[in-house]
């Protein structure tokens, strides 16, 4: 596995596939204006998997922002992430959005969008996440 690259490389059924989450490069932004980060999904299908949002600012644990219900339009947001945070997706191609409005200095922190992937066994699933990242400051 690349992680410069950010590729993920896995096996499907026998079947080789690359999942990619390209997400747009960092930005700079002041205080009272709005960002709008995309993360672009390609090897697989947007229908298929949520994907979430999820925020690390410097020196504290990793948060999770909400995630799409792909296909549905719909988003579900952590508590503290319900008033300026909004995720949206286009339906025509694999591409979702992170927007937040108001940039507060808070704000300043590496935002990732991942995708879950779970696997069915005989005892109980297993989750893996596959993540890059963008960065606000």
């Amino acid at each position: 596995m690349d992680k410069c690259d950010n590729h993920f490389l896995f096996i499907l059924t026998g079947v080789w596939s690359e999942i990619k989450l390209e997400q747009s490069p960092s930005e700079v932004k002041r205080p009272g204006e709005r960002v709008k980060m995309s993360c672009i999904i390609s090897g697989y299908s947007l229908t298929s998997y949520n994907i979430h949002w999820i925020q690390q600012r410097p020196g504290r644990a990793l948060e999770w922002i909400g995630r799409m219900d792909t296909g549905k339009n719909s988003a579900l947001y952590g508590s503290t992430f319900q008033s300026r945070f909004v995720i949206t997706e286009e339906d025509s191609s694999s591409r979702q959005y992170l927007e937040i409005k108001s940039l507060t200095a808070e704000d300043s922190a590496a935002y990732f969008c991942a995708r879950s992937h779970i696997t069915q066994t005989i005892s109980k699933p297993k989750q893996k996440l596959f993540s890059t990242s963008a960065v606000v400051t």
